[in-house]
């Protein structure tokens, strides 16, 4: 029997919730991950998705190691506090020390499970 094809969103799903405790992924690393390095933007949209609270969304953001909007700021910032992650006095992660590398945080991906579907 075949596999169905994942969707976009479904392939971001995958990522995020494989991002561990106490490390940040990218809007743009998850896109690269998936072989869409210009598709930042639509991770984000992913983000906005309903079907997807469940997810560990405190753990993405942007590439400066800022966190999300303002309806979500004190939120995200109380989770990865929690979890461990020091900011600087900008109240930005600390990238070089926190950002996710699948490699070494035992979590490798196998791009060849994220079959692309629009």
């Amino acid at each position: 029997m075949a596999h169905a094809m994942k969707t976009f969103n479904e392939q971001v799903y995958d990522i995020v919730a494989r991002i561990p405790a106490g490390r940040v992924a990218t809007f743009g690393q998850i896109a690269r991950m998936m072989g869409r390095p210009r598709m930042a933007r639509f991770v984000g949209y992913a983000s906005n998705n309903k079907t997807s609270w469940h997810l560990p969304w405190h753990r993405v953001v942007f590439k400066d190691g800022s966190l999300c909007g303002s309806g979500f700021f004190e939120q995200q910032f109380r989770a990865l506090k929690k979890e461990g992650v020091k900011f600087t006095k900008e109240s930005k992660v600390v990238m070089e020390k926190y950002q996710w590398d699948p490699e070494r945080d035992d979590a490798p991906i196998d791009l060849r499970d994220l079959p692309l579907v629009f």
